[in-house]
């Protein structure tokens, strides 16, 4: 088959797999319109390798948003996408947090640009976050946590310029990115004393999450392997899991259950980073705890 066409049929499955983002959405905070029409079926497989994090950074972004700073770092900043609004209406938001092995080799905020400018035209704005990772000065344990915290809580500056409604708010993340938004919706249950809680304003309160291919279990994840990703997992923590049960139990979602959201976790039937029985364990594991957890599984692998 020519290039340009495996080009096309992988741009063309890509956008399929974008149309689930908002279908989960509408599954957790209960938009109907969103959902209407649209199906969560596998796609047939085709033969087409697996996407790749470059493929995804490549794709078309048609608005550029507005690139705004939550902080002074040159890496605290998000871009704001809008969707078209009339009168004094205000807009669910969706915070959107990229992967990358929580290191800066892997991933920016280009690799979730697309799917960032494509809810908009489904009527949701979008905060596409950027963050200081393991490896960046003032990253990891607990800088990269309190980025992202420091992000969402600042949704609520966001409103006071732009007609997004604080009250219905999801976050979305992919991978490593993922890990960090099931922490978002479990960061209310922090001690006091946890280097991750942030001072001042309690956490921005959210309606849900949805993690795409996202670690849920660091301990886990990090004893997996001890290449690639993994290794990242260890950097995040500052060191080996069993060397830091209290960072675990405050900083992997799996230790911190029930998150007291409704969570969907998207699962390729071919991800090799975020498997899918793994994400089915974390769904169950947060049932058991009086969650709403639910798996949407997908055709193919992690992106």
């Amino acid at each position: 088959m020519p290039a340009h066409a495996n080009r096309r049929r992988e741009s063309a499955r890509a956008r399929r797999h974008q149309r689930l983002l908002p279908v989960a959405l509408a599954l957790t905070i209960g938009w109907p319109s969103l959902a209407a029409g649209q199906s969560t079926a596998p796609v047939s497989p085709g033969h087409v390798r697996l996407l790749r994090a470059s493929d995804v950074d490549t794709m078309a972004v048609g608005d550029p948003g507005v690139r705004i700073a939550y902080g002074a770092d040159s890496l605290q900043f998000g871009v704001l996408r809008l969707p078209g609004v009339t009168g004094k209406a205000r807009v669910p938001l969706v915070i959107v947090i990229h992967g990358g092995c929580w290191t800066s080799s892997f991933a920016t905020i280009s690799n979730t640009s697309p799917l960032a400018n494509a809810l908009p035209r489904h009527g949701v704005a979008t905060w596409n976050v950027e963050y200081r990772r393991a490896d960046h000065p003032g990253g990891g344990w607990p800088g990269t946590f309190l980025d992202v915290a420091r992000a969402t809580d600042y949704v609520r500056t966001l409103a006071r310029h732009h007609p997004i409604d604080t009250t219905r708010v999801v976050v979305a993340g992919h991978s490593a990115g993922g890990h960090l938004a099931l922490w978002l919706a479990a960061r209310p249950g922090l001690p006091a004393s946890s280097p991750l809680a942030t001072a001042g304003d309690r956490p921005l309160a959210l309606r849900g999450v949805v993690s795409m291919g996202g670690i849920a279990d660091l301990a886990e994840f990090a004893g997996r392997s001890r290449s690639g990703c993994s290794v990242g997992a260890v950097r995040l923590l500052g060191g080996e899991p069993a060397a830091f049960p209290e960072r675990i139990a405050q900083g992997s979602p799996m230790a911190m259950l029930p998150l007291g959201v409704p969570s969907v976790h998207v699962a390729g039937d071919q991800d090799g980073i975020a498997p899918l029985a793994v994400r089915e364990a974390f769904a169950a594991a947060a049932t058991r705890a009086g969650d709403r957890a639910t798996v949407d599984r997908v055709d193919r692998g992690h992106f």
